[in-house]
């Protein structure tokens, strides 16, 4: 136990804690549009701040670095390869998104499919969101454990409570400048630490970095149909992640909205090298540890200074926190607007009810989550599953809608359907050990929606084209 880390984390918690109480006060949040959707008032570098702390949260720095640390450097940055290419198509999307300024995905579902492809679309998104805010209490329950005399369990529910009460606060709102001083940092510390463990710890070992896990192959020991199956999980639920879609609709512009979103690619950029390398270098310092700790280990005294190394771990607590507290806070906005607002259409709530609906939606949803943890062996497993069941379900369907006239309802809930069997499927019979499960999820999904698409349509044209006669 080191009292600088302790100190370090501390401070940081309250300086949380501060900014969620600020923004929870009645003036600053007022209504469901301040809680969800920050009053539309974003400015572009806490905009692209945001956009990098929720997406680049527990897995990545401790998921990902168990990847680079398992198979090697290049691997490991192809790994992220679908964030970085993911995050360049959103800048080209993002004025589009701001102009639309919906609240949720399933709210555009609705206005291109109909209600029924709304409401299938809200139950997928729920059930991959409380998997990804789920491992953001394992990832928190680890460095906890590594600064504290705290087990990982116990670290967990701590962080859980952290995590729930930010999203519960003041929404958006607080989530985005937590998000934005968190980013900041953890950048900060990832980058101290890459020149003191590449520039110190292995002078003149340092090449060895770039050859790590080279002697099973280019690829780690892995085939290119598994390392894809690693890759492509996070490009398909970037490309669809309604956390993003909220985020630019909450921009205080549509130049915002771009602005924020190149901000965000070079941020991802930024983070992601130092990540991959450092779990590389940590591969020849600890052979021999849990590769989920190959970034957050390096804190230790033997290989950075105390301040530094309490820096790293305050940084990466911080990053999964905001990154478990988004992912709560988009859940509400979906059992607000989506089941809630559906099942009281005739009477709907107020504004301030909305509020209120969307705190407790909180809470429920931050109980499932942590329930859900005690079902994946790691974290890196939990993510897999939880990307691959939003980008199989939700990723096809929503480009379909923005981009292809002749996708239809029917079209939509036959991929939505496939693509959760075949993610549930793989994940059950233990197959996704040997290929992640978004390798036949996704294709399925994707096949379904344009053949049922094709055929759903031409039925229509035929019946419009013999009343017309």
């Amino acid at each position: 136990m080191n009292i600088v880390h302790i100190a370090v984390l501390i401070g940081y918690v309250i300086v949380m804690i501060a900014i969620g109480g600020w923004f929870g006060r009645a003036k600053e949040t007022s209504s469901g549009e301040d809680f969800v959707l920050a009053g539309r008032s974003l400015p572009a570098p806490v905009l692209g701040g945001t956009m990098l702390a929720t997406f680049v949260g527990s897995g990545s720095i401790i998921g990902g670095a168990n990847f680079a640390y398992t198979y090697g450097l290049v691997p490991g940055l192809l790994f992220f390869s679908g964030t970085i290419v993911g995050s360049l198509i959103l800048v080209f999307l993002a004025r589009r998104v701001r102009e639309l300024a919906g609240h949720t995905i399933p709210e555009l579902f609705e206005r291109r499919y109909g209600k029924a492809v709304r409401i299938a679309g809200t139950v997928m998104i729920l059930i991959a969101f409380i998997g990804i805010t789920a491992y953001q209490f394992t990832g928190a329950g680890y460095i906890i454990s590594l600064i504290t005399p705290w087990s990982e369990q116990s670290g967990a529910v701590f962080a859980a409570a952290l995590i729930t009460f930010l999203a519960l606060s003041g929404g958006l709102k607080s989530v985005a400048w937590t998000d934005f001083l968190s980013a900041a940092m953890i950048v900060f510390a990832l980058w101290v630490t890459f020149f003191v463990v590449v520039g110190i710890d292995m002078s003149g070992t340092a090449g060895q970095i770039t050859s790590a896990g080279a002697d099973s192959g280019p690829l780690g020991g892995l085939s290119v149909l598994q390392m894809l199956g690693f890759a492509l999980p996070a490009f398909v639920l970037l490309l669809g992640d309604q956390n993003m879609y909220q985020r630019l609709a909450a921009a205080k512009s549509p130049k915002a909205a771009v602005d924020g979103a190149l901000v965000f690619i070079i941020g991802a950029v930024v983070m992601v090298v130092p990540i991959v390398v450092l779990s590389a270098a940590s591969s020849i310092l600890q052979p021999d540890i849990e590769p989920d700790m190959a970034v957050l280990s390096l804190s230790d005294a033997a290989f950075t200074p105390a301040v530094i190394g309490g820096a790293l771990l305050a940084g990466a607590f911080a990053l999964i926190v905001t990154t478990g507290s988004s992912y709560l806070l988009t859940c509400s906005a979906n059992v607000v607007h989506d089941l809630v607002g559906q099942l009281r259409s005739s009477s709907p709530p107020s504004d301030r009810q909305n509020l209120w609906i969307g705190r407790a939606a909180v809470l429920g949803i931050a109980v499932l989550g942590f329930v859900m943890v005690n079902f994946f062996p790691s974290v890196l497993a939990l993510q897999m599953y939880a990307y691959t069941m939003y980008g199989a379900t939700i990723t096809p369907v929503l480009f379909a809608g923005l981009f292809w006239k002749r996708a239809t309802a029917a079209g939509a809930l036959s991929a939505m359907a496939i693509g959760a069997v075949a993610t549930i499927f793989w994940e059950v019979t233990g197959r996704s050990a040997e290929l992640n499960s978004v390798i036949v999820a996704l294709p399925a999904a994707v096949v379904v929606l344009v053949g049922v698409s094709l055929l759903t349509g031409r039925k229509k044209v035929v019946a419009r084209e013999s009343l017309s006669v």
